[in-house]
């Protein structure tokens, strides 16, 4: 029986906004880069641009652009737009985009409130109100002091002012847009996007929770809407039908009552079409970045916006985009439903440039997956240029296409987890013959695991899998490595990829049966490896699971553990990082009683921020009990004594489980090393870094071999 190869006719079809003619809906969104230099454009900006309009992406909408740089920008690596020198910049841009095969439009923006270089440079912030109130920073508890420090640099440690728009601000906003939008159409961009969302001014102005203006820039709607309404007039008289003109709306804002509503959004939409606009882009955003960032702009959940972009469009006859966690199948079925008329991806486009490529060619499999860890994302709160945790090129895109080695050589791999995998798809790409050897009866190591309790992992995990089987890599499943084992297969080079060492609480009863390390609670879960010692039903759940084959699906662990998990009412998790905190939520969800023991301040380190504050906040919700500054001092059969500040609590405990412990080693690379082996170790083997850092390692070893 064939399967039927999967096609997206509606996503890969071809669309017009405006005057422009597209050979697809898949749009690259804003995002910034800092790549840029006192506000022009460099070479490395062009790159990463150009590899997205090579990869078939049909429209690419650069990152914000400050329309009065430095006034109203965010930083100094962002491109400015208010002076002729930036037009060879832009032009350069526009130029290598055309010769890619997509179209460029150019994203222009005032920050606003969040202009923090207004704020370096001593100028007030221009917004249509004070603000009132201050931000819940309680998330910053869970803050690393390198990551404040990061985080206050950018402002040079200053407080804001702030400026309330008056009579002379409004029309200088207005012949700024419109000069902006010159600029760009004298460089031969395509169309231009005006930002009118994430609190930006234009944004703010829309939003009652911003605006409390008196003026007729105040008030209802329409009055809210009309400084937007005045510069996409003013951008078009500007350019005519030479650029499409774009507008950017949340099509809701979240975490306050008084945000933008998506009724509001899709009226307000309805203004900017009048106005002139050729389409509308529609975005979410969390007001508070430190307690809802996960809710806009960059979104958590898949199709975020699908619904808001609906709405808009039932209030409009132009196109509309939307943006928020768009999947390749979800793109097609929102513009399939008429939800939309494009769709953009942007953390996708960051983990695979050649998304569209592979789209047409029907090869959906291939598409190098987002895991959506906000790693990218977190390097904008300090200016810093987005690494992609699984795509070691982001940034540096000279990094591929691979170099084809001259000499290919045997190269043995030990471990299968995401470490190892990278490698033996890297060296094969290059020409090596690779032989990866794991001991477990399944490809992913700790990546398969962490699967459970992080459903989004699991994609690179049949990613992985899918490259391995289309390079014909040889993989020998359930095969111990020894130094002898390895050096009968001849390799001229080793790498060894077996991941960290997890170490069991050295403190009274770290010893006993319920006590558990990440690799036996592995071998419990599974029924892979030795549960000796264990209590019946756990051994016999294990074995019933791997029988059955559930215990080899991590969708069907999922599912099946929220019904039946054979562990104890009450649960202790020790250690309060990445995957103490990960799987403390996972047994919460299920019903446990857990209680989470830090030995230090900060929870979910070393998450990325956005992901690391809204877990720490949805474990609270779902009845994680935290003691931060915890001490363990004695487990016993039911119950774990612990001391946090000057006090001594005892928390019960049917399961414990360490977290904490864990530490990079690599004895077998020592043994082969020592009688003369070439050998090399990625992962977490040789330092701890979960799967940036094991993706990363690995690549960096696997270009180099």
């Amino acid at each position: 029986m064939t399967t039927r190869k999967k096609t997206y006719p509606h996503l890969l079809s071809p669309g017009t906004i405006g005057p422009i003619e597209l050979t697809n809906r898949v749009v690259l969104p804003a995002m910034d880069m800092n790549l840029c230099e006192d506000g022009e454009i460099e070479q490395g900006d062009i790159d990463h641009f150009v590899a997205r309009a090579a990869g078939g992406t049909g429209l690419i909408i650069t990152g914000c652009c400050a329309v009065a740089y430095p006034i109203g920008c965010a930083s100094t690596k962002e491109p400015g737009l208010s002076e002729d020198r930036f037009i060879p910049g832009l032009k350069a841009l526009a130029d290598a985009v055309h010769a890619a095969g997509s179209k460029l439009c150019v994203q222009m923006t005032h920050h606003g409130k969040v202009a923090r270089i207004d704020t370096v440079q001593d100028r007030p912030l221009l917004v249509p109100s004070t603000p009132q109130g201050s931000l819940d920073l309680r998330a910053l508890a869970d803050n690393t002091g390198e990551e404040l420090q990061k985080m206050g640099a950018v402002t040079q440690g200053k407080q804001a002012t702030y400026h309330e728009a008056d009579a002379d601000d409004i029309p200088w906003l207005v012949r700024c847009f419109a000069a902006a939008a010159a600029r760009v159409k004298a460089a031969g961009g395509d169309a231009v996007e005006i930002h009118c969302a994430h609190g930006y001014v234009l944004g703010a102005f829309l939003s009652r929770a911003d605006n409390r203006r008196t003026d007729e820039y105040g008030g209802s709607l329409e009055n809210r809407a009309r400084l937007a309404c005045e510069v996409i007039r003013a951008v078009k008289d500007e350019v005519g039908d030479s650029l499409a003109v774009l507008v950017r709306v949340a099509g809701r804002e979240f975490g306050e009552d008084d945000g933008l509503t998506t009724t509001e959004a899709a009226q307000a939409s309805a203004l900017f079409e009048a106005a002139g606009a050729d389409g509308i882009h529609v975005t979410g955003w969390g007001r508070n970045p430190f307690s809802n960032f996960t809710d806009g702009p960059l979104p958590n959940t898949v199709g975020a916006y699908t619904d808001l972009a609906a709405a808009v469009k039932r209030a409009v006859q132009i196109p509309v985009i939307t943006v928020g966690r768009v999947l390749p199948d979800v793109g097609e079925q929102a513009i399939a439903d008429g939800k939309a008329d494009f769709v953009a991806m942007g953390r996708q486009l960051l983990a695979d440039p050649g998304l569209v490529g592979k789209l047409k060619a029907g090869t959906p499999g291939q598409v190098r997956p987002c895991i959506n860890c906000y790693v990218c994302v977190q390097e904008n709160f300090w200016d810093g240029t987005p690494v992609c945790a699984v795509n070691p090129a982001l940034g540096n895109e000279a990094l591929v296409p691979f170099v084809r080695t001259a000499a290919a050589k045997r190269i043995v791999v030990v471990g299968a987890g995401p470490a190892g995998l990278e490698v033996a798809r890297v060296a094969t790409e290059r020409g090596h013959r690779v032989t990866v050897l794991d001991k477990a009866d399944r490809l992913g190591g700790t990546l398969w695991f962490s699967t459970l309790t992080t459903p989004d992992n699991e994609r690179l995990l049949n990613w992985l899998t899918g490259e391995v089987e289309r390079l014909g890599i040889d993989v020998r499943l359930k095969t111990e490595a020894t130094a002898a084992s390895i050096r009968s297969l001849a390799p001229d080079v080793v790498v060894v990829a077996t991941g960290a060492v997890r170490e069991r609480p050295g403190v009274p009863g770290g010893d006993l049966p319920h006590v558990h390390t990440g690799d036996t609670l592995r071998a419990l879960m599974t029924g892979n490896g030795d549960v000796s010692g264990q209590p019946w039903f756990l051994r016999t759940a294990g074995k019933l699971g791997a029988l059955s084959g559930i215990t080899k699906r991590p969708g069907a662990v999922r599912s099946v553990t929220r019904r039946f998990l054979p562990v104890g009412r009450n649960v202790v998790v020790i250690g309060g990082s990445l995957v103490g905190l990960e799987l403390a939520e996972f047994l919460a969800e299920r019903g446990r009683k857990v209680t989470l023991l830090e030995e230090g301040q900060q929870l979910g380190v070393p998450m990325a921020m956005p992901r690391r504050w809204t877990a720490v906040r949805h474990a609270g919700e779902v009845g994680v009990t935290v003691h931060r500054h915890a001490t363990v001092q004695r487990i016993t059969p039911d119950t774990v004594e612990f001391r946090a500040g000057t006090e001594t609590h005892t928390a019960p405990a049917d399961l414990v489980v360490m977290a904490s412990g864990v530490s990079a080693a690599a004895p077998l690379a020592d043994e082969l090393a020592g009688s003369g082996t070439d050998v090399r170790v990625v992962g977490d083997a040789g330092d701890v870094g979960y799967i940036e850092g094991a993706i990363h390692s690995a690549w960096k070893v696997a270009v180099a071999l």
